[in-house]
C-alpha cells in the first residue's frame, strides 16, 4: 500500500512567545516493512533554525527553533509511506520459549541480544513492579512459546481494560492507568511493556498511525484519524514482534510506524521549551491517513 499521512499540530498562546526550541518525532521511520518515500515539513512562523537528524534509536527527528515573538505555532507534516504486506498466518505456538528467552537475554553475547537488553530495564514512564509481574505471570510459563504468551497478554489487556480517552492524559502515570483499567493506546502499550519487563523480557514502545476506514456508505472525515501506539517484544534469535493491545492483534499493513523507544517520552510527537511568554495555550491536533493506492 501507499499512504499519505498528514499530521497538523497547532498551538495558540495567550501572550507572545519570544523564544522556543522544539524537537519533533513526526517523520515516519524506515522499517523492514515500510519506507518513507517523501516528507514535507511546513512550520509557521518560519523557524530561525531547523535540522533533520536521527536520534539514538534511529528515529527521524526534526529540531527547530523560533527566535522571534509569535502567538501561534503550526507544524504541518505530510509524508508518503509505502508498506509491504505482512502475513498474519504465523504459528505463535512455535519458537523460543519464555524460559529460554529470559535465559538468552541474560547470557547470549549476540550483538542483537546485547542491544535488546536495555529494553528490559526501567524507563522514565515505565517502572517494573510486583503488581505488573503478577498480572501477567500465569501467561508466561517457562515452557510456553514467548510469542504465544505475548499474544495472550495482548488479549488480556484488550478484554480487561476499557478504551476511554477522557480517563487519562499523556502524563498519566503507568500505575494509575493500571489501577483504573481505563485509558488509551499509550496506556495499554505501557501496561504491556511494564508486565513484560517485570517478567524479565525486552519490550519497546512504538508510536505511529493506523488507517481507519469509515462504515460502509459513509465518507471518511478528513483529519479525524489519530496517532496510535503499540508494543514489540524481543525473542532472542528470532527478532522483534509487534502486538496491538488496543485492537487485540498483531500490527499489519495498516499500521504505520513513526518511531520507537523505551516509552512514550522517547517518541513524543512534539516537545520543546518556551522562554518568556506564552501564558495559557490551546493545542489542536489533526491527523489524516489516506490510502493513495495499492502496489
Amino acid at each position: 500500500m501507499i499512504y499519505k499521512i498528514r499530521h497538523i499540530t497547532e498551538y495558540k498562546y495567550n501572550s507572545p512567545v519570544s523564544l522556543c526550541y522544539n524537537l519533533a518525532h513526526l517523520v515516519p521511520r524506515h522499517t523492514d516493512n515500510q519506507r518513507c518515500q517523501s516528507t514535507l515539513v511546513h512550520i509557521t512562523p518560519k523557524p530561525t533554525y531547523g535540522q533533520k537528524r536521527l536520534d539514538y534509536f534511529g528515529n527521524s527527528t526534526y529540531y527547530f527553533s523560533l527566535e522571534e515573538p509569535h502567538k501561534s505555532l503550526t507544524i504541518d507534516v505530510t509524508s508518503e509511506i509505502s508498506t509491504d504486506p505482512i502475513f498474519s498466518s504465523m504459528n505463535l505456538d512455535m519458537g523460543v520459549s519464555c524460559g529460554d528467552a529470559k535465559h538468552l537475554l541474560k547470557t547470549a553475547t549476540d550483538p542483537d541480544v546485547i542491544q535488546a537488553r536495555e529494553f528490559v530495564m526501567d524507563s522514565p514512564m515505565i517502572k517494573r513492579s510486583e503488581e505488573l509481574r503478577a498480572y501477567a505471570a500465569d501467561l508466561f510459563d517457562d515452557n510456553r512459546p514467548l510469542l504465544s504468551a505475548a499474544m495472550a497478554l495482548t488479549s488480556k489487556i484488550f478484554s480487561e481494560f476499557k478504551y476511554d480517552p477522557e480517563s487519562t492524559t499523556v502524563a498519566t502515570p503507568l500505575n494509575e492507568a493500571f489501577e483504573l483499567k481505563h485509558g488509551v493506546c499509550q496506556d495499554f502499550a505501557h501496561v504491556a511493556i511494564g508486565c513484560l519487563r517485570s517478567l524479565g523480557f525486552a519490550a519497546r514502545y512504538i508510536s505511529g498511525y493506523l488507517e481507519t476506514l469509515p462504515p460502509p456508505g459513509q465518507v471518511k472525515l478528513i483529519g479525524a484519524d489519530a496517532s496510535h501506539a503499540w508494543f514489540a517484544v524481543y525473542s532472542p534469535g528470532e527478532g522483534w514482534f509487534e502486538f496491538d493491545p488496543t485492537n487485540d492483534n498483531m500490527p499489519g499493513e495498516q499500521h504505520i510506524t513513526a518511531a520507537w523507544g523505551r516509552d512514550y517520552s522517547d517518541v513524543t510527537p512534539l516537545q520543546g521549551v518556551i522562554f518568556e511568554g506564552g501564558g495559557s495555550q490551546i493545542l489542536s491536533v489533526s491527523v489524516d491517513v489516506q490510502r493513495v493506492e495499492a502496489v
